[in-house]
């Protein structure tokens, strides 16, 4: 199946997109603004159509874990991202797609990739939507405090903004879901929410691609790298130190696992709207952000992928 493959082969997808979009940048122009906002949007339904009662009672059976996770989430991503941005002493418009990246919640292909290392997967479940909801308040909150010195950050219309296009469109999908998900027909729609989800973010990847094509042509290919490499700190550290969090508390492996992929995965499609919505001044914000959405699923991928491979090297068999 199509949706199947492309949940499968995600980030080859994003980065093709992303390579076709840079030659072509005209294919994606139309995605910007209000467009942006909607994609977003819908990829956040995917997420709620998928969702069930039971994964939000994760949150209410497991209070320890999910604080434990809330707080590595929001604490060690945008501490993070404000000493990179200070230790490589990046122009205001990349630290601000960095500093935004940190502030933003878990991804959600996070439980995917739990899922793919033998992870607790209902802990990650958890920790998506705890972050998810938390996020209207912390995400502004957070970019106060790290970003404030660099420009004038709208609290009150970010927070309205995540609101609409985070918390909105998942409660409508799990209403969905809580009163059609015995339908077959709902069921076979549920089956191209991950396909329909990748499509979507590509979209978004390549309206940022076409923004930012004239500056990455202009300053070439190191620019490129420059920000490749803080953001592949922030996500690599990220990993780490969500790993050291889940041992400080006592975790189990799968735990651990699981938390440490939570922390280092963003949901760096929000980042992405969030910095052409509020920093449309400064258009080099989203190039972080863009990276980070390709990057992020690969480096999810490669983390599972070693995760599986420690477990053969020890003969663990699931």
């Amino acid at each position: 199946m199509l949706s199947r493959w492309l949940a499968n082969h995600a980030s080859a997808f994003i980065i093709a997109i992303a390579l076709v979009t840079f030659f072509i940048p005209e294919l994606f122009k139309w995605v910007h603004g209000n467009t942006q906002t909607v994609i977003l949007g819908l990829i956040m339904l995917t997420m709620g159509l998928t969702l069930t009662t039971q994964d939000f009672k994760i949150v209410a059976q497991r209070p320890m874990d999910i604080f434990v996770g809330a707080v590595a989430q929001f604490l060690i991503m945008p501490g993070v991202a404000y000493l990179l941005v200070n230790v490589w002493h990046l122009e205001p418009a990349l630290a601000l797609g960095i500093l935004l990246v940190g502030c933003c919640p878990g991804g959600v292909s996070s439980n995917i990739m739990s899922y793919l290392c033998h992870g607790d997967v209902a802990f990650s479940v958890g920790m998506t939507c705890a972050s998810t909801i938390l996020a209207p308040v912390m995400t502004p909150l957070l970019m106060q405090l790290t970003a404030g010195a660099i420009i004038e950050i709208d609290t009150v219309g970010m927070f309205l903004n995540i609101l609409i296009v985070t918390i909105l469109p998942i409660t409508i999908g799990c209403i969905l879901n809580y009163y059609y998900s015995k339908q077959e027909s709902f069921k076979t729609l549920q089956t191209l929410m991950p396909g329909t989800s990748v499509i979507l973010l590509a979209c978004i990847v390549g309206g940022v691609i076409s923004t930012v094509h004239d500056p990455l042509v202009e300053r070439g290919l190191i620019l490129f790298i420059w920000t490749f490499a803080v953001v592949f700190c922030h996500n690599s550290l990220g990993y780490l130190l969500g790993w050291l969090s889940g041992r400080l508390a006592g975790f189990n492996t799968a735990k651990k696992r699981t938390i440490s992929i939570e922390v280092g995965m963003q949901n760096a499609g929000l980042a992405t709207v969030l910095a052409g919505t509020f920093f449309a001044a400064q258009p080099l914000s989203v190039l972080p952000c863009a990276i980070s959405c390709a990057w992020h699923s690969i480096s999810g991928t490669i983390l599972a992928g070693l995760y599986r491979s420690w477990d053969k090297r020890h003969g663990i068999i699931y």
